[in-house]
């Protein structure tokens, strides 16, 4: 069932469009090598080493929402979560509550390194005024579950052994994922790929892609996990 519900999921992404991308590499910046750096990789490489790319998917749940998904090497932390971030009320129950992209309502998960799940929020601080600050609840199983995690191919070995295959990807949708992927590839392999712009190793990739979320009125969160 729930490999049946993510092939009907791939099979509504809409197409993608080629404006839907920032691609970038980390260069040096004086004092930590940049990628073209390492003795195994051509001085003059236009392979990119961080992307962001936007999907929409057309089904009733999710039409509408839109979906950024970002990678890269030489970021600022590594890190693996997903960030669920919720609409904007129409109206502000305080007046002067803010309403800055950074403090809107968030549900985070967080895959890996860092295990867990917070909630960040909007709270009326304890006082005779009406302010608002935001703050979060936290849940984290390296503090809850003392012992080691299991990794992720631990839990796969055991679930093939047992014969549960509930995890596995199975053909078709290992066929739907590259039919979303493979025009992206071609694009950004193209002559008319997407700029190539360049940003330092230890930060959360180009400006250029904060820039682009800004315009599109919103925000990444670029806030590196708690470990233990």
């Amino acid at each position: 069932m729930v490999r049946d519900a993510k092939v009907q999921l791939l099979k509504c992404v809409e197409p993608w469009k080629l404006e839907n991308t920032v691609l970038g590499q980390y260069t040096t910046n004086g004092e930590e090598p940049g990628y073209v750096d390492d003795e195994t990789v051509p001085n003059d490489s236009l392979t990119a080493t961080f992307a962001c790319v936007l999907f929409h998917i057309n089904n009733a749940r999710w039409k509408g929402v839109p979906f950024y998904l970002r990678s890269g090497k030489g970021m600022s932390c590594r890190s693996t979560q997903i960030v669920i971030q919720f609409h904007t009320p129409p109206q502000k129950l305080f007046a002067d509550a803010s309403t800055t992209l950074g403090e809107a309502n968030r549900l985070v998960i967080q895959v890996q390194p860092a295990e867990g799940i917070q909630m960040h929020f909007q709270t009326k601080v304890p006082d005779a005024g009406m302010r608002t600050r935001q703050t979060d609840l936290s849940f984290n199983y390296q503090k809850e579950f003392r012992g080691a995690i299991p990794e992720a191919y631990e839990r796969l070995l055991l679930d093939a052994l047992e014969g549960d295959a509930s995890l596995f990807a199975r053909a078709d949708e290992v066929e739907a994922a590259w039919k979303v992927c493979d025009p992206i590839i071609q694009a950004w392999e193209s002559r008319d790929k997407p700029t190539l712009f360049m940003y330092d190793p230890g930060f959360w990739g180009p400006d250029e892609c904060r820039e682009w979320m800004t315009e599109q009125g919103r925000n990444w969160f670029d806030t590196c996990p708690l470990l233990g």
